[in-house]
């Protein structure tokens, strides 16, 4: 085994990989992930290792505070590992009171964040888009690291550089992958929260208060919160794989506690419901708020 540092999702550690690892495709995945995946070899004596990765049968454990994979060796040469080792620091992240949401977010021109949620095909994507045009930088597309500062206040930390744009002209085909210019260089103070629904059945724009939070509201953020540390969304097995794998045993009772005073400290934010014809209607509605 050899040993590297891995700074990614905003957190760096110490892993053991095979000595004879292929991470091309890891490293090629960097810009799909929040704060990248970048690996370099570490000096001996680095200090106790948070992740080892080895080659076998799928598997995941965690036994005094280090993780164990066992990657199938074609998916441990795929971008897999990247995913998978990014879900295994996790628990180190959150740790840090840092946790990866499913979310979008965008700083508008003062440099606060926004945090935009909403289901797959909420429309998310297409209202930061039209955001970046009205002036607002891109923080992260669909993937997103929130959490605290050392001072204590929340903060969104750069998320995926990237985003997947279907052709409006060709809704059967793969979505194209678009490189986010403009795109937040470090970490931002976030002081509001939007759920949206951008559908073109919606005839009017509205934007209504979500405080205080309903039990559903506050039971969709405990799941958003606690998906990454589940790891349901990284199988083992590959993208091509069965689409199924074990739950990660990387959860606490601490952590769960931590998630349960984040989401008290996301209620103190401005938090609002966002109903749309469309993405730009969003963004203008959006940005009128923001200049008052």
């Amino acid at each position: 085994m050899s040993v590297h540092h891995l700074v990614t999702g905003h957190v760096r550690a110490l892993v053991a990989l095979p000595e004879d690892a292929d991470v091309a495709a890891a490293r090629a995945a960097a810009q799909t992930l929040p704060g990248g995946w970048t690996l370099t070899q570490a000096p001996a004596g680095s200090g106790p290792v948070d992740v080892v990765v080895t080659t076998g049968a799928a598997a995941v454990s965690a036994d005094t505070g280090t993780v164990r994979l066992s990657l199938p060796r074609t998916v441990a040469a795929s971008s897999t590992l990247a995913y998978a080792t990014y879900t295994a620091l996790e628990c180190l992240r959150q740790q840090q009171h840092r946790v990866t949401v499913h979310a979008t977010a965008v700083l508008r021109p003062d440099g606060r964040a926004v945090l935009l949620l909403g289901t797959k095909g909420a429309g998310k994507t297409s209202t930061a888009l039209a955001l970046a045009a009205h002036g607002w930088t891109h923080a992260g597309d669909d993937l997103v690291v929130i959490g605290a500062t050392d001072s204590g206040r929340l903060a969104v930390w750069p998320g995926k550089a990237t985003a997947a744009v279907r052709d409006p002209a060709r809704p059967l085909a793969p979505k194209a992958q678009l490189f986010l210019a403009s795109f937040a260089s470090g970490p931002a103070p976030l002081t509001w929260i939007v759920r949206l629904a951008v559908h073109p059945a919606l005839t009017t724009k509205s934007l209504t208060p979500a405080v205080p939070l309903t039990v559903n509201e506050r039971l969709r953020l405990h799941e958003m919160l606690a998906r990454y540390i589940s790891g349901l969304p990284t199988p083992l097995t590959g993208v091509t794989g069965a689409p199924y794998g074990p739950v990660w045993p990387l959860d606490t009772s601490a952590l769960a506690r931590w998630r349960s005073h984040l989401i008290t400290a996301l209620a103190s934010c401005r938090y609002d419901y966002l109903h749309a014809p469309n993405p730009e209607a969003a963004a203008d509605l959006l940005t009128l708020e923001a200049h008052r």
